[in-house]
């Protein structure tokens, strides 16, 4: 049961966040940039984008309970989510969900330093992360230990997500574009199965069907 929690964490998050897409991006934002700058903005954008989901963990049964709002709605909310990004990962294209809009990537080529934005977030610390790790958490029903292993799923990717980073130049002559687009897609299919069950749980736990 506790595998089965972090793995369902790992690919939640593995698609939520989009280690492989944000290698892509880093590349484009970044070209004119030098490797320790490079390595500085890695660094700082997962840190930063990290600390943001821990506290989404944290405190986000105090979130849900400050504004109303259920967990069969969350699940339900989440999993729609999920699915448009599950979606999205399938046919590879982006969203505002896991990426960032045409606007704000403008916005991101004219900044020096791309590691608070758009990097943390929205890109690693995005709609559809932080409604993630807020809804696995959530699930656990307050059980501590399945609780850690949802943080450890999330710790994993960020790592994963840091060393693309680092490696993203080396890994897009190794995969190409169309290898790591093919990676994005079967985590899509597995991520979408996902998303359906966690409606399908909402809808049955919120109780309007009787």
């Amino acid at each position: 049961m506790l595998l089965e929690t972090l793995l369902v964490s790992i690919t939640t998050f593995f698609a939520t966040i989009g280690p492989a897409d944000l290698a892509l991006m880093f590349l484009a934002l970044t070209r004119d940039n030098k490797p320790e700058e490079r390595r500085r903005f890695a660094l700082r954008g997962v840190l930063i984008g990290g600390a943001i989901l821990l506290f989404f963990a944290i405190f986000g049964a105090s979130v849900l309970t400050l504004f109303g709002i259920s967990l069969p709605a969350l699940r339900t909310a989440g999993g729609i989510l999920l699915l448009l990004i599950s979606i999205d990962m399938v046919f590879a294209r982006h969203s505002g969900a896991a990426s960032t809009t045409t606007e704000e990537d403008i916005e991101a080529r004219s900044r020096e330093d791309i590691s608070v934005f758009p990097l943390a977030t929205p890109l690693i610390a995005g709609p559809g992360a932080i409604s993630a790790v807020i809804l696995l958490i959530a699930g656990t029903e307050g059980d501590y230990i399945k609780d850690v292993m949802v943080v450890v799923g999330l710790l994993l990717i960020l790592a994963l997500t840091y060393a693309m980073l680092r490696l993203a130049i080396p890994l897009q002559r190794l995969l190409g574009v169309t290898g790591l687009h093919v990676v994005s897609r079967v985590i899509g299919v597995l991520l979408s199965a996902l998303a359906v069950q966690f409606i399908f749980d909402g809808i049955r736990t919120s109780g309007i069907l009787g």
